[in-house]
């Protein structure tokens, strides 16, 4: 279904999967004019998913190009009439993640920017689905505020053990004394790797690669980057993120929907959490968080629950040959088997240059990133740590192809970033004259530059050339410097990289010295590309892979995730596949798959709602996934050296429904 908003009116456009739309009773819709005016700050309608599933949608707006410039993605409940506000000011590129309302879910805004008054284009989306998808439509307009939330639903959608009420499918829990019984008995069985091909750390016994230092590192054998343990043994890290027993099932404005809320006094109080402060801009605010995973451990163990997980859950990892805890585990857990971590706080400065991009040349961003390392000092003579990474996903890096330096003279605010470029523009070219010749713009002084600047590196190809080479200084300096102050700290441990969501621009590689380990987080069915992409822009390091996952609808949630196949079969069929060609590769020393539970149904802190857990809700597991995983195990070592071909069985793959 796709909405297009042309010259003049609102039209019913290419039909993608089927639509239903109801329109206000004036017939007026919207026009292109009131959209690309100075007026109303929301775009309001009501939306409500016809189809027994989530669905994902998209506002697409275009300034004349092919492609959109921006696209503001979101997604909703099945059978739920949502209130869909969305707000113009977003459209400005300064946010990427600006919170969702209740009925509504994950909110991202991917691209760059786009004024109103560039807007030629609108179209809203609902994005290819496996199946026909009927969307109904009403009250779409541009109001001054919001337009308010309603709790359509009565009906309750969550039961006592988390589990969605509408769906059912194997393995649905049906009873408090059944869960307790299987929880009981995982505490039970052995916290140890299967048979003898592993040794204490689930590296290969049987594969030494170099003397033992006591704490895991890198080496180069025959063309290909390996991981070593302790023990100097190869070690090809796997494991999820995000083990932890979380707190983070959103319910606030949702709690009728929930069955059996406990009190948030006594022994409640430990399964309720505020949510996470400053988190988007929405008029839901931080919210109330609340813990699935802890109620059912506390059914079945009662006041000793934590201390009884943590040995559950390791044992429940070993088993399944996994070695490692991904990224946001439990410190809890630190010392009963290997794990990554990252830097707690990555170093900032007052005034940043675009979204979460700092000051990088400021004396503020040196004195933070030796600030910011200290917190290495409790771990650094830790063996079970493999390494840290400096942080997640830089928000300023999901803009494609985009020029920090562009960001630099765009900004009105004085910076020492902005001062070095002009220093650096000064002795280059001498004069105002000779910069005005050759960017093609008219600059009397180069204090000019303090003015802001739309898009320079637009302004010639000389201008384009000069911009690029001052954007690698600064991502130079963005790098080097917390990588430099967390090395003086802690000189044992391997620092991963920065975990880009994808490489967005070859500039992101820039300074990939500082680093032991190169980490990237990639969805796709195979990691092959990415890792390649790595090594062709130039890196010659080890390559982890910080998160991947694939999801199904055949089990108890609405939405699949980022990678989507058919069913838990081909779920387990996928990992094997991506697990077995990122150690195929020769840069290819890990993958951590995203994440140890399944996300809540009705969406966790941002609203991402999706079957991706290698465990369910109640923490039982996904016995197809447990078998993918242990006999991916037992032959991830042979194929590193390359003496076992990859699995060669591709999963059936469907379009994603995620946000």
């Amino acid at each position: 279904m796709r909405l297009t908003i042309d010259d003049k009116r609102l039209l019913p456009g290419t039909t993608l999967q089927g639509g239903e739309m109801h329109m206000p009773a004036s017939g007026g819709g919207l026009s292109i004019m009131e959209l690309a005016g100075p007026g109303p700050r929301w775009l309001n309608a009501h939306m409500t998913v016809l189809a027994d599933h989530a669905q994902s949608f998209e506002l697409r707006l275009y300034a004349g190009e092919d492609a959109p410039r921006v696209i503001v993605r979101f997604g909703l409940m099945p059978h739920f009439r949502a209130a869909v506000a969305l707000d113009m000011n977003w459209l400005d590129g300064h946010i990427l993640f600006p919170g969702h309302r209740v009925g509504t879910q994950k909110v991202v805004c991917h691209g760059s920017r786009i004024s109103r008054s560039e807007i030629k284009r609108a179209e809203l989306v609902s994005m290819a689905c496996y199946e026909p998808v009927r969307v109904r439509i009403e009250d779409l307009s541009l109001d001054d505020a919001p337009c308010p939330v309603e709790m359509p639903i009565h009906e309750k959608l969550i039961d006592e053990f988390g589990q969605y009420m509408p769906k059912n499918w194997p393995g649905k829990v049906t009873s408090r004394r059944e869960l307790n019984a299987y929880i009981l008995s995982e505490e039970q069985k052995p916290a140890a790797y299967p048979g003898g091909a592993f040794d204490k750390w689930g590296g290969c016994a049987g594969k030494r690669l170099a003397p033992a230092t006591g704490y895991f590192s890198r080496v180069k054998r025959d063309g290909r980057w390996y991981l070593t343990d302790p023990e100097g043994n190869a070690f090809f890290s796997m494991g999820p993120d995000c083990v932890t027993a979380r707190c983070d099932a959103r319910i606030d404005g949702l709690e009728e929907l929930l069955c059996d809320l406990p009190p948030r006094s006594g022994d409640g109080a430990q399964l309720y959490e505020q949510g996470r402060r400053g988190f988007g801009e929405t008029d839901r605010g931080p919210g109330v968080l609340f813990s699935y995973e802890r109620k059912n451990l506390m059914a079945a163990f009662g006041a000793g629950w934590y201390e009884k997980w943590k040995s559950m859950v390791v044992g429940q990892l070993k088993r399944m040959g996994m070695n490692t805890l991904g990224n946001w585990s439990d410190p809890g857990l630190y010392g009963r088997m290997p794990y990554v971590t990252s830097l707690p706080e990555f170093p900032g400065t007052e005034e940043y240059i675009f979204r979460d991009f700092p000051d990088v040349l400021s004396p503020e961003y040196a004195r933070n990133a030796e600030r910011c390392a200290q917190a290495l000092a409790q771990r650094r003579d830790d063996p079970y740590m493999i390494g840290y990474f400096l942080r997640n996903e830089p928000a300023w890096a999901f803009v494609d192809g985009l020029i920090i330096a562009d960001e630099v003279l765009r900004n009105p605010r004085p910076s020492h970033c902005k001062a070095a470029l002009i220093d650096c523009l000064r002795e280059k070219y001498g004069t105002a004259e000779a910069l005005s010749s050759a960017w093609n713009h008219e600059f009397d002084s180069f204090e000019c530059l303090n003015e802001p600047i739309e898009k320079a590196s637009a302004l010639s190809n000389v201008a384009m050339e000069d911009l690029r080479a001052f954007s690698a200084r600064l991502t130079e300096a963005y790098m080097r410097l917390p990588a430099q102050a967390c090395r003086a700290v802690d000189p044992n441990h391997m620092i991963l990289g920065m975990r880009w969501a994808w490489i967005s621009d070859p500039l992101l590689v820039t300074g990939w010295e500082c680093f032991d380990v190169f980490s990237i987080n990639c969805y796709a069915v195979d990691p092959t590309p990415a890792i390649d992409r790595v090594g062709e822009l130039g890196v010659d390091l080890p390559v982890m892979i910080g998160e991947f996952h694939f999801g199904a609808l055949d089990g108890g949630l609405p939405a699949t995730g980022l990678e989507a196949v058919t069913s838990q079969a081909e779920r387990a069929k996928a990992y094997a596949y991506y697990c077995q060609r990122a150690a195929a590769h020769p840069q290819g020393v890990g993958c951590h798959w995203f994440q140890y539970c399944d996300q809540f149904a009705l969406g966790r802190f941002d609203g991402e709602n999706y079957n991706i857990g290698l465990f369910d809700i109640t923490l039982k597991p996904y016995e197809e996934m447990k078998k993918a995983s242990l006999e991916t195990a037992r032959v991830i070592y042979a194929v590193k050296a390359g003496e076992s071909a990859p699995a060669s069985d591709k999963p059936e793959s469907i379009p994603m429904i995620a946000y």
